[in-house]
């Protein structure tokens, strides 16, 4: 198909987005596209846009399994993702470690008060599972080499959330200085975490 040809198909698959993501605006979803970052593809998925009550009791995951995902998530963009190497992933070997990440923080708690609410540690099986599990349901993909990272997916459902925590950053002062872990593409203005 030349651009000639693909100028009608394309206006209309824009016309239909705009019609279906204004129906649906009043649920607090969005259709939103991204191109694959290492692939030469588009992805569409269906986005919440609002981050409620509500929507955070639907999930199925429970609150140890959501604490390990923000500890993967610390790994990827804050001890990974550094000056000398902007490496937005995990290797699955740091990844299954993360599980067990919280265990030496309450086990030092557990010798004074103990502390209920806590996130428990996962197990290094559940771990395992669970990274299986956000791969399956297109939260995370998995290089050849055995690297984590997130998939378009997931930067286009947690875009606002990446950003607010992780590109700002307050010095001494109490001044907000500019800290940009979470880098966009000039072009498309999307997420980049292959550099």
């Amino acid at each position: 198909m030349t651009l000639e040809e693909a100028k009608p198909v394309l206006a209309a698959i824009f016309t239909v987005s705009a019609a279906i993501n204004t129906a649906i605006s009043a649920f607090d979803l969005e259709i939103r596209s991204t191109a694959h970052q290492t692939q030469q593809s588009r992805v569409y998925a269906l986005i919440n846009t609002t981050s409620d009550p509500m929507m955070q009791l639907a999930t199925t995951y429970s609150a140890d399994e959501i604490a390990y995902v923000k500890r993967l998530l610390d790994a990827m963009f804050e001890s990974n993702n550094t000056s000398r190497c902007e490496a937005m992933v995990v290797s699955s070997i740091e990844a299954v470690r993360l599980a067990r990440t919280g265990a030496n923080l309450n086990r030092r708690q557990s010798e004074g008060v103990p502390q209920t609410g806590t996130a428990q540690p996962l197990s290094m099986r559940e771990a395992e599972g669970m990274l299986s599990r956000l791969v399956a349901e297109g939260w995370l993909e998995r290089s050849r080499a055995g690297y984590y990272s997130l998939s378009p997916r997931a930067l286009m459902e947690l875009r606002g959330w990446l950003v607010e925590t992780y590109n700002e950053e307050e010095d001494e002062n109490g001044d907000t200085r500019q800290n940009h872990k979470i880098k966009t593409c000039f072009a498309c203005k999307e997420i980049i975490t292959v550099v």
